[in-house]
């Protein structure tokens, strides 16, 4: 059996609007990865149900997260998109890998802590095992790479255990049936069926922070919306809001070293460097001691030409719901594909009866 081979996989949960962190974190990203590699874009609307969803809100939130991939450059007839509940065997593989992951690998999942807060006895099943469900969906397509940001690394390592586990304790099997590759895990080489996913963080805005403070991360629950652009925001609207940014009384320094201790500043330079394919240090060779009154207008226009096409792209898409879903429809079928063989395979090494 041939080598693993190299394969994107890579989603976004429909809860909100999508945001210029989202863009410059990781849809951009995932554009570029399209000359590279074969990808696979989800819309993983059954991790966005581990807390409660208005159904109307999230059926409108799962096509406006399709529309922002589309318009943002993803092209779904080259590569794949859908939304993850129209491909069962994600929650499937899901099951037997709950039964492969341990209890104490789940409890150190920092995510879990963050979300539950204080009243863990509240939160759901679902969002403690939110994990195990996030490694289906990469296994399930035995992808090589994930484009993760610094919040998800840790879960991705979570895959890499589950996959590790479930190779060694079923080698034989997996070499008997002739389904795996030689993987080194340590000091030993066992025959393993999935490989050991790496993560992919790069970029010199992966982590864009709030407008109204710097030392938080932009995010689509923060109840202010002058905090974030989002993606659906008109170019009247990017410009105002990045007007009232937040910043301090300070010039802009002339080097990369004069941003510690200043969050917004570097917050607002590395955005401009990120939407400009820059350097941080390129940014301030030009604005270097200049004041945020000239520095803010270059910025929003530089965020109005690359976001607001992407804004109008988007409601036209939007305009026709059914072609959205078409788009969806038509992944998940070429998803299946892929998925069913692997889930195929994992039941034959597991000793599930199937077929």
């Amino acid at each position: 059996m041939a080598a693993f081979q190299p394969l994107v996989f890579s989603g976004v949960q429909p809860t909100g609007n999508l945001h210029l962190g989202n863009y410059l974190g990781a849809i951009r990203r995932w554009v570029a990865l399209q000359d590279e590699y074969p990808c696979l874009f989800c819309v993983v609307d059954l991790h966005a149900i581990t807390v409660f969803q208005e159904p109307e809100e999230l059926e409108r939130s799962i096509r406006e997260v399709a529309a922002a991939f589309i318009a943002s450059g993803i092209d779904p007839k080259k590569h794949i998109l859908f939304n993850q509940s129209r491909v069962p065997e994600h929650a499937e593989l899901a099951w037997i890998f709950n039964c492969v992951a341990r209890l104490g690998w789940m409890e150190r999942m920092t995510q879990f802590k963050e979300k539950a807060g204080k009243d863990r006895e509240r939160a759901s099943l679902g969002l403690f095992a939110y994990p195990s469900l996030m490694a289906a969906d990469i296994l399930a397509y035995r992808a090589t790479l994930v484009p993760v940001g610094e919040d998800q690394k840790q879960h991705l390592e979570l895959t890499r255990d589950i996959a590790a586990k479930f190779n060694h304790d079923y080698s034989d099997r997996i070499a008997g049936k002739g389904l795996g590759h030689p993987i080194a895990m340590g000091d030993e080489t066992v025959q393993g069926y999935f490989p050991m996913t790496d993560p992919l963080i790069e970029g010199p805005a992966t982590r864009v922070m709030s407008f109204k403070d710097g030392s938080k991360k932009m995010s689509k629950s923060d109840p202010s919306d002058l905090s974030r652009i989002n993606l659906t925001d008109d170019a009247e609207t990017i410009a105002r809001k990045i007007r009232k940014a937040k910043t301090d009384p300070d010039a802009l320094p002339s080097e990369t070293a004069g941003l510690a201790g200043r969050p917004e500043a570097d917050n607002l330079v590395g955005i401009f460097a990120a939407l400009d394919n820059r350097s941080k240090a390129d940014i301030l060779g030009e604005y270097g001691g200049r004041p945020f009154s000239e520095f803010k207008p270059a910025l929003a226009d530089l965020a109005v030409a690359k976001l607001a096409p992407i804004a109008t792209e988007m409601r036209r898409i939007l305009d026709d719901p059914a072609e959205i879903d078409r788009t969806l429809r038509d992944g998940a079928e070429r998803a299946r594909a892929i998925a069913s063989r692997t889930l195929g395979d994992v039941k034959s090494i597991v000793g599930l009866l199937n077929g």
